[in-house]
């Protein structure tokens, strides 16, 4: 999605109006429409981001994600499983016969969250290199973190609050 010609139209939309004010104003709308370009495709994303997440909280458990690729947002949807109407791939199907620390109810929640580029690309690789799903690396990952920090106990960090600390392999 291009958000260029929003931008734009803002910035006629702006003209116009600084017309009724005399050549003054056009000269100051002017100069300020292209420092305002950034400001407003950044507040053009979020309003994306919250709508893909008011989507999202309707499709449940499928999902809808706005990523950015070369400045530009782009929508991706993922739909439950239920809703593909065909039988698993077979790397999920291996996935599904190895055990995946579950609550103590076995049940799943979903969390977002931001992360780094690099660090996305690393856990990416590991999780490509043990042949598994990035979500399924990751749980194993945080599973081990705290099963790790509950046979150590957690440790006082120099401000007095709490650390956990390990390693995940």
């Amino acid at each position: 999605m291009d958000l260029t010609s929003y931008a734009d139209r803002l910035r006629r939309e702006l003209a116009v109006a600084a017309q009724g004010g005399g050549e003054e104003a056009v000269a100051l709308a002017g100069r300020l429409a292209a420092p305002l370009e950034s400001s407003v495709r950044l507040i053009l994303l979020e309003a994306l981001s919250e709508a893909a997440d008011e989507i999202t909280r309707e499709l449940a458990p499928g999902s809808v994600e706005v990523r950015l690729r070369r400045g530009d947002p782009a929508f991706v949807l993922t739909r439950s499983p239920a809703e593909h109407g065909f039988d698993r791939p077979p790397e999920e199907e291996a996935e599904a016969e190895a055990p995946v620390a579950a609550g103590k109810d076995g049940g799943t929640a979903r969390i977002n969250f931001r992360l780094p580029e690099q660090l996305k690309g690393q856990i990416e690789e590991a999780a490509r290199q043990e042949g598994l799903s990035v979500n399924t690396w990751l749980v194993r990952a945080v599973a081990a973190t705290f099963e790790s920090a509950g046979r150590r106990g957690p440790r006082r960090s120099a401000a007095g609050g709490r650390r956990y600390s390990g390693w995940v392999g």
